[in-house]
């Protein structure tokens, strides 16, 4: 449901010296922190009746209104030739292997400029001649979703009934999806279920979290491959599969058992690995970083949407990410006492 304007908001005493952007993005909870500045430059906020900057520092006690909902600048998907690995393609659906540092599509404001260059969807628009239309303009053919730092395969339909049937089976859970994962520590028990709702941060917006109240359900079942233990630290590298298909569900729900993904720094994880903190601390090891998450969509099975056969499809781990795993064990198995469970 639309919000009704004006909005009215008093700010409370324990406020006082917040920027303005930063309280409406905690007030506002349907609304980004990107979306607030777009209000507040153009003039749809008031503080006392009066323009101001989104920086302003509350004092506490200020009257705020609202007055409307922000302009968003018009937004046009645009084929661009760029490489895609196709795994799987027939008349109704294709299955992409998508690499890390590539976003879907683009993001809520983007115009047409560099925001709305380098997605997925610019590189279907350029290799399919036709996709669904169910997901609006600016979605062709986007039945679910990646990461941008996240690899591997993900489903794209070709028209709107293979859409339609395609989304169903996610819906009711009937879809697949295995992902590959490598944590930081090691996790207690060989397999486990996380079971806690996903909702966004109030505070750092682009952030999602399992604690607070009022999310959305979530599910993932986690098994551990192997346990890894080297100079860098302790790692445990595992296979989740997901019920539910969560913003960065896999990602907050590792977080959540005190076990970030590798590489993911809105998370926890640090942004490079030094030897010391685990097995060989006297070994010379230069320290590694890795530029993206360490979470791969490795496999994924569903129903063809016309011919109701079962289609299965599996995808190895890229390069970047076998060179890194191979790092980690090569200094694991060079230094002293070395183990691996």
């Amino acid at each position: 449901m639309a919000p009704e304007f004006p909005i009215l908001l008093t700010v409370d005493p324990a406020d006082a010296g917040r920027r303005l952007d930063q309280f409406l993005t905690v007030r506002l909870e349907s609304v980004s922190r990107a979306r607030v500045q777009q209000l507040i430059a153009e003039q749809k906020v008031l503080v006392n009746d009066a323009a101001e900057k989104a920086s302003l520092k509350l004092r506490g006690g200020e009257r705020i209104t609202v007055l409307g909902s922000a302009e968003r600048p018009p937004l046009r998907a645009i084929a661009e030739e760029i490489p895609l690995d196709i795994v799987y393609e027939d008349d109704d659906l294709a299955v992409i292997n998508k690499p890390a540092g590539m976003m879907v599509h683009a993001g809520a404001g983007a115009t047409e400029d560099a925001r709305n260059r380098g997605t997925l969807v610019n590189a279907l628009l350029h290799h399919f001649a036709r996709l669904s239309a169910v997901g609006g303009e600016t979605r062709p053919g986007i039945v679910h979703r990646l990461d941008k730092e996240t690899s591997g395969l993900i489903v794209v339909a070709k028209n709107d009934d293979a859409h339609r049937k395609l989304a169903a089976q996610f819906a009711q859970r009937e879809v697949k999806k295995t992902y590959v994962a490598l944590v930081h520590g090691w996790v207690k028990k060989d397999s486990g279920t996380i079971s806690a709702s996903i909702s966004r941060d109030r505070v750092r917006r682009i952030r999602m979290t399992t604690r607070q109240a009022g999310g959305r359900e979530a599910v993932s079942h986690y098994s551990v491959v192997r346990r890894i233990d080297s100079p860098f630290g302790k790692f445990t590298l595992i296979e989740v599969k997901i019920d539910t298909g969560r913003t960065h569900q896999i990602r907050v729900h590792m977080t959540s058992l005190g076990h970030p993904v590798v590489g993911d720094k809105l998370y926890g994880a640090p942004a490079e690995l030094k030897a010391g903190s685990g097995r060989g601390k006297s070994l010379r090891t230069e320290p590694i970083s890795l530029p993206r998450n360490f979470l791969h969509s490795a496999e994924l099975a569903l129903v063809h949407p016309r011919t109701g056969d079962r289609l299965a499809f599996r995808t190895p781990l890229p390069a970047e990410l076998q060179a890194f795993l191979a790092a980690v064990e090569e200094a694991a198995a060079r230094s002293p006492s070395a183990t691996q469970a």
